[in-house]
């Protein structure tokens, strides 16, 4: 990977969209002659990921955590999960960093209580006394299938196929924060700045007035230059969030950057370093993410879901009638209750609608 970069290719000053940008031949870069409308991502004419980086990172070398040798207990298949299979891996939270459950989300009664709507709660019976300031993600109905909110500085990912609603969804959350007077910070891998701001003004969301206020930046990132820089990224990121003030991230998607490695060991090791890095950057962040292609219940390269704090699964759901819906699920919320029901939900002029009282079918 490269480990430095030129001033002219610092990645947020290209990814940033600035209408009033001095250089007319190039769309997406920051105005960096302007002193009074400086953009906080402006590092002043020096690249600000330039210098070099450490040739091993905490999990380089010989002894890497996440190697290829027989002694890792990891496997090098891309079809199996990142940290293995069994039941836990699909329990009520089937996490091996968060103390997951034994019991399984698929067993007789697990699986009843989730088209049944007689159940009694449908909420864990844990009573998380919490001081962590809670927050809404902006979802009708799926705001109240979690009590009290999803912890602050959590790092949540969705996850579901094509048409599911992953990148509304991540708009959304961005939304409501901005309408409750926070900042936040849209990095897509998949889509230009322009499409994304045309999305949000179908459903009727100021993200061009939110830009103007220098409380939102858009950027588009090319996944293989993202790649390429990720270790000076890994570094500046938590500096740069911290400047502009940011309280929300989206990163649409985290399955494109697995995808720049094809080793697995080298994936999760990367994937690892980047999601700490955005720990350290104190910001709320959600994640998007591909679903396999043998499960919805998994990610692709099923990494991400066992490093974040929340799992989301978007997915479609086919009844005796063929009829095809689409459902939400909470797989986990690290110190939170949730609900462990599914619901069908909807993409509505406002964006996704999760019905909290209907059943599937």
């Amino acid at each position: 990977m490269s480990e430095e970069t030129s001033d002219d290719e610092d990645w947020f000053e290209q990814g940033l969209s600035d209408d009033d940008s001095t250089t007319d031949d190039t769309e997406g870069t920051l105005d960096t002659d302007s002193e009074d409308d400086e953009s906080p991502f402006d590092t002043g004419g020096e690249s600000a990921f330039s210098g070099d980086t450490a040739d091993e990172g905490p999990f380089g070398g010989d002894d890497a955590g996440f190697g290829d040798s027989d002694d890792t207990g990891f496997s090098a298949d891309d079809s199996e999960a990142a940290f293995g299979q069994g039941d836990s891996a699909f329990g009520p939270d089937g996490d091996p960093f968060g103390g997951g459950s034994d019991e399984s989300l698929f067993d007789d009664e697990g699986f009843a209580s989730a088209f049944d709507g007689d159940s009694d709660s449908g909420f864990e019976d844990e009573d998380f006394d919490s001081e962590i300031p809670r927050i809404d993600l902006g979802i009708e109905g799926l705001d109240n299938m979690i009590q009290g909110g999803v912890p602050e500085r959590h790092l949540m990912v969705t996850i579901g196929g094509a048409g599911t609603g992953k990148t509304t969804f991540g708009l959304q959350f961005l939304n409501h924060g901005l309408e409750q007077g926070e900042n936040a910070v849209f990095i897509t891998l998949e889509q230009s700045h322009e499409a994304i701001m045309a999305t949000a003004n179908e459903f009727g969301w100021e993200f061009e007035a939110f830009e103007d206020e220098n409380r939102l930046a858009v950027v588009d990132l090319d996944p293989v230059e993202m790649a390429n820089s990720l270790d000076n990224i890994q570094a500046e990121l938590p500096e740069l969030i911290r400047d502009f003030g940011a309280d929300r991230l989206v990163l649409d998607s985290v399955s494109l950057l697995e995808m720049m490695y094809d080793n697995q060991a080298n994936r999760r090791t990367e994937v690892f370093d980047f999601t700490r890095s955005l720990k350290q950057a104190g910001v709320t962040t959600f994640l998007t993410s591909e679903a396999s292609e043998t499960t919805q219940y998994s990610s692709r390269h099923g990494i991400i879901e066992y490093l974040t704090d929340a799992v989301f699964v978007l997915q479609y759901v086919r009844g005796e009638t063929q009829e095809t819906r689409l459902a939400v699920e909470i797989q986990k919320i690290r110190n939170a209750n949730h609900s462990r029901e599914m619901k069908p939900y909807e993409m509505t002029e406002d964006g996704l609608s999760v019905y909290q009282q209907a059943n599937i079918f």
